[in-house]
């Protein structure tokens, strides 16, 4: 009798599922003890790989709490590819609208910090341009000037203090959070990705150069939205962090 992927692969991740019917081991004796090492081992891998993605979440519910949370997200979103460091991708998301957790409002969004900074490692690299590529331009050109930002770079904006409480909990000394909104620019410098708060408008600011904008209208994008928009500070993290790729009118 054979069984069919999906069969194998329901009960391999629902341990109150029975053993497929026609699972054998190379004797021809039913392989339910052998199944149920191997429905074990799955588990454990794929709730390390999340830990492992997830520490500030981890850290946050607690490791018996995240341990069964982790069981019921493995059961609904079993890997879609053989490479673990990719796994996990839908738990923000999954959590969002986990009802158990709905108390705990930011923690979906704590999580998609987390997911950014890994998607931000494994990006491919690229090569900044100069710190004093601006520099270059004449004056009266620099507002057509468009800029392109490195792969590696993640914009996250949120209605909580995520930045703030991913920090408590992964930075020693870091201060309690603070009641307010956050915005976040994630950028690798070689191969460490680095959150960083934003000030007022900025979200927005980098927001329009990934929409194809130009300096200058991003520039007034951003002092629209925001009159506390400071663009030499934005500039100078963007390119101090090696977030800029290219500089063109």
């Amino acid at each position: 009798m054979t069984v069919s992927q999906t069969d194998f692969r329901s009960a391999l991740l629902d341990a109150d599922l029975p053993m497929p019917e026609g699972l054998v081991d190379d004797q021809g004796r039913p392989a339910g003890r052998r199944f149920s090492v191997y429905r074990n081992n799955v588990a454990v891998s794929l709730t390390e790989a999340l830990e492992t993605a997830f520490p500030a979440v981890a850290k946050l519910l607690g490791n018996e709490n995240f341990k069964a949370i982790a069981g019921v997200f493995l059961r609904q979103s079993p890997p879609s590819s053989p490479l673990m460091m990719h796994y996990g991708a839908a738990f923000p998301d999954f959590l969002r609208g986990f009802e158990p957790l709905a108390h705990l409002g930011y923690l979906g969004d704590v999580a998609a910090l987390e997911q950014a900074l890994r998607r931000s490692y494994h990006a491919e690299d690229a090569t900044p341009i100069a710190g004093d590529a601006l520099a270059q331009f004449p004056e009266d050109q620099l507002a057509d000037v468009h800029l392109t930002l490195a792969p590696s770079v993640e914009l996250l904006t949120s209605p909580w203090p995520i930045y703030d409480i991913w920090a408590f909990n992964m930075r020693d000394g870091a201060p309690k959070p603070r009641p307010v909104a956050q915005e976040i620019l994630i950028t690798r410098v070689e191969f460490d990705p680095e959150p960083h708060l934003l000030g007022p408008g900025a979200a927005v600011f980098i927001r329009a150069l990934q929409n194809g904008k130009t300096l200058g209208e991003a520039a007034e994008d951003a002092t629209t939205h925001s009159a506390e928009f400071d663009l030499g500070a934005c500039l100078t993290l963007l390119l101090t962090e090696q977030a800029l790729t290219t500089a063109t009118l």
